[in-house]
C-alpha cells in the first residue's frame, strides 16, 4: 500500500508537470486520497523528499514541492512498475 501511495503522489505531480521551477503547496498531495489516508500520504511524501525524488522550497506561506528533474527517469520507472502504467 505504501508503494502505491508514493507512486500515486509522483504520478499526480508528473501528470500536472510540477517539476523544475514549478512548485505546488505540500498539502495538495492529499487531494484525491481518502481522508483516512491523510497521515499516511504525508508520511510517504516525506520519505520521497528524503529519497531526493521531491524537492522542497520554503516560502513565507508554507512548504512548496516539485519533482526532481534530475531523477525523472527513476521516477518514471517506479511509477510504471508500481502502477503498471506506461508513459
Amino acid at each position: 500500500m505504501d508503494e502505491e501511495i508514493k507512486a500515486t503522489i509522483l504520478y499526480h505531480l508528473r501528470r500536472k508537470k510540477i517539476l523544475g521551477g514549478v512548485h505546488t503547496h505540500f498539502d495538495t498531495i492529499k487531494k484525491g486520497f481518502p481522508g483516512h489516508l491523510g497521515k499516511d500520504t504525508t508520511k510517504m511524501a516525506k520519505e520521497l523528499i528524503k529519497k531526493g525524488w521531491l524537492l522542497t522550497k520554503s516560502t513565507s506561506y508554507g512548504l512548496q514541492i516539485s519533482l526532481n528533474k534530475a531523477k525523472l527517469s527513476e521516477i518514471d520507472v517506479f511509477i510504471e512498475k508500481v502502477l503498471d502504467f506506461k508513459f
